[in-house]
């Protein structure tokens, strides 16, 4: 019976999720492929690129959580097939994601002219400083990229998305090769290659995605919407009302990380150089649970325009029960490789080693974060954000950064008592978004059966 009940669902979850799974999967081989390649090519390249990257970690967590905002409004008007006004939400939301990046561009440019002041290792700061320049000029790109990706999605094409990622993923890949190692008659860029890499491969996806959205004939009915509505303040504010609590509570969650690894800076390089190689293995399962997630917010999105209730509520518990057989089997892979994953990425023993003491607080947190991951996007899916903004800042300032302060320094468990705390901060915050969206979507069937 419990079976029957959610069957149909699985089925539509898994049909959606694969395609964005899969295009994850490009993004996680990438990690791979950047963390391997900057490894072997240096030590303390790979610790520049950890300082680097959790620092636009932040910032690209934070633009890809404010384009979120266009997939309830595209996923509402797909479910009651308003075509054209869905269109019009893409052209809106295209010049709101070039704003933010904007205004993201201008204060990653203020930290930048502080980076020694964040008490990083000196020998990092030459290395830092160019490879941050190069991804910065990546973002706009980046947030361009989210707003066609968002738009696919909330209309149930997922896989446009998908073969965009991984070709562009191909792409970074093979100019990581050639740039940071020199080959084909290139220069030896090292870490810097591997930023050039990036900016061109996301420069040419979101190229590709302009052509396809212009020249396919399956999106004829949404260019309508985008080239003959103009503007709507109406869909600007709400793209704003949804995209910026999103933003807020996706970017006090990546915060969490990044500010925990200022703290793993000041344990020096090494340190520094175990906690990228941990985050790239993280981001194997994180993307998988992303994929699942937006497809759980497409799909809730759907039956909250079309006011069925039951089936959001269904849709976001069937989610879950997938999130967490995808859990289990991404936590068995990686016990099951605990004692090799370090030396793939580096040929430090000393980094090899810390990395392995990591395994235990990574797969204790996974529950934690499949469950934060499905209920924040169930709700983006009814368009209820704004708790989330409080929810993540008790979860992740209140929780999960004392702890991490306390357990690694107090308790002197260096970068383990960092790690400590990423359990803490995404299990509360997954239970306390599972509780706001039983509460929620309780009185919207209520009043729903009253009206």
């Amino acid at each position: 019976m419990f079976y029957k009940i959610y069957k149909e669902h699985y089925k539509a979850l898994i049909y959606l999720g694969l395609p964005i799974v899969i295009g994850q999967i490009g993004v996680i081989v990438l990690g791979f492929a950047d963390t391997l390649m900057i490894g072997h090519h240096s030590t303390i390249e790979l610790g520049a690129a950890s300082f680097v990257n959790n620092v636009f970690n932040l910032v690209i967590i934070f633009s890809t959580g404010f384009s979120y905002g266009l997939t309830p409004i595209v996923g509402g008007l797909y479910g009651t097939h308003q075509f054209a006004p869905a269109g019009q939400a893409l052209r809106c939301s295209l010049l709101a994601n070039l704003l933010i990046a904007v205004l993201l561009t201008i204060c990653m440019c203020v930290l930048y002219f502080n980076l020694e002041n964040l008490g990083q290792p000196e020998e990092l700061i030459p290395l830092i400083r160019p490879y941050y320049l190069v991804l910065l000029a990546s973002l706009i790109f980046v947030m361009l990229f989210n707003g066609f990706k968002q738009f696919t999605d909330g209309i149930t094409d997922t896989q446009t998305a998908m073969w965009i990622l991984l070709g562009g993923n191909v792409l970074n890949i093979i100019g990581n090769y050639i740039l940071i190692y020199g080959k084909l008659g290139f220069p030896e860029l090292g870490l810097l290659g591997a930023g050039i890499s990036t900016l061109f491969s996301r420069i040419m996806m979101v190229v590709i995605f302009v052509l396809v959205f212009l020249r396919s004939r399956r999106f004829l009915r949404y260019k309508i919407g985008f080239y003959r509505l103009g503007w709507s303040r109406t869909i600007f504010g709400r793209l704003n009302g949804l995209g910026w609590p999103i933003a807020l509570q996706m970017g006090m969650e990546t915060a969490s990380f990044s500010l925990s690894a200022i703290m793993i800076g000041w344990l020096g390089t090494i340190a520094l150089a175990s906690h990228q190689v941990m985050l790239a293995i993280s981001q194997f399962t994180f993307m998988m649970y992303y994929g699942m997630g937006a497809a759980v917010a497409v799909r809730v999105s759907n039956f909250k325009g079309q006011n069925d209730m039951l089936n959001v509520r269904r849709s976001a518990y069937a989610g879950f029960h997938v999130m967490m057989v995808l859990g289990f089997v991404l936590s068995l892979i990686v016990f099951l490789c605990r004692n090799h994953l370090g030396n793939w990425f580096t040929d430090s023993p000393e980094v090899a080693a810390m990395v392995t003491s990591l395994i235990f607080p990574f797969l204790v947190y996974q529950f934690g974060d499949g469950l934060q991951i499905t209920f924040a996007n169930a709700l983006r899916g009814i368009s209820d954000v704004k708790p989330m903004m409080f929810i993540a800042f008790v979860a992740y300032f209140l929780i999960s950064l004392p702890v991490g302060y306390f357990c690694g320094f107090m308790m002197n468990w260096g970068i383990v008592g960092v790690w400590m705390a990423f359990p803490f901060g995404l299990t509360s915050a997954g239970f306390m978004l599972w509780l706001r969206f039983r509460q929620k979507t309780r009185t919207l069937a209520a009043n729903s059966s009253y009206l």
